[in-house]
């Protein structure tokens, strides 16, 4: 029984044709549709209003409370700020500078080492993009 496929279907050998010379006859995704009723009018943008965000002026108010910690809609209040002897002390030594250079730093630490590899990153990143193809 040395029978082919095509030949137990009764099928021509160039039956068989490859998928980047057939055309899809089914709309599977769904019903078929006419060419000008697939095009649908754009749509223009429109220019969206702004919302105007109140801001406190009084002073009092801004002296004593974080304005805008509120996440209630409805009541609720601003936290009130306590006197500076309630925070604790590693808050006012915070830097809110500039991260110190790399010489600053003192290379047995691990600061010193991340700032390094960023700085490598970023050098590798500028070369990168200024290269000859």
């Amino acid at each position: 029984m040395n029978f082919t496929v095509y030949r137990i279907f009764h099928f021509p050998k160039n039956f068989i044709t490859s998928t980047r010379y057939t055309i899809q006859v089914k709309g599977y995704a769904g019903p078929m549709r006419p060419l000008a009723a697939a095009k649908k009018p754009k749509k223009t943008l429109t220019a969206v209003e702004k919302k105007v965000l109140p801001v406190e002026t009084d002073v009092n108010r801004l002296l004593t409370y974080v304005c805008g910690t509120n996440i209630y809609k409805e009541g609720g209040e601003d936290v009130k700020l306590k006197p500076d002897s309630e925070y604790p002390s590693w808050l006012w030594n915070i830097n809110t500078g500039p991260s110190p250079s790399l010489e600053e730093l003192d290379p047995n630490t691990k600061q010193y080492w991340r700032k390094l590899r960023y700085l490598g990153i970023k050098q590798a990143q500028k070369e990168r993009a200024t290269r000859k193809f």
